[in-house]
């Protein structure tokens, strides 16, 4: 089922459009499908090798985030609409945050070197 806005949602009786919209992006691989595109398109088999997922599970997702409006299919493959982009603009500050907010906290692991 796709969490849609004013329908019930996980963690929301209300379906309030914030409450659908984190619903969809916490389910697996959703964030990963979007940060995957987020350098150009891709195909559906990248997609899978990129996650590691199961052909249905990309397939599922791909479909919730093409319903949000943020996916669309294109002649090169699975790609980020004006509106995913917009969404990628306003996640990166938050990523900022969190990573400052794990250093402070001394939880961010090494990165591997390569």
């Amino acid at each position: 089922m796709i969490p849609l806005p004013g329908k019930r949602v996980r963690g929301s009786r209300t379906g309030k459009p914030v409450m659908a919209f984190l619903d969809l992006i916490g389910r697996r691989w959703a964030l990963r499908i979007l940060w995957e595109l987020h350098t150009g398109p891709a195909r559906f088999r990248d997609l899978q090798t990129a996650c590691g997922a199961s052909p249905t599970v990309i397939n599922r997702r791909l479909g919730e985030l093409k319903a949000w409006g943020l996916v669309a299919l294109t002649d090169d493959g699975y790609a980020l609409t004006p509106s995913a982009k917009e969404l990628l603009a306003l996640l990166l500050p938050l990523s900022a945050w969190c990573e400052r907010q794990a250093k402070k906290r001394g939880t961010i692991a090494p990165r591997k070197a390569g």
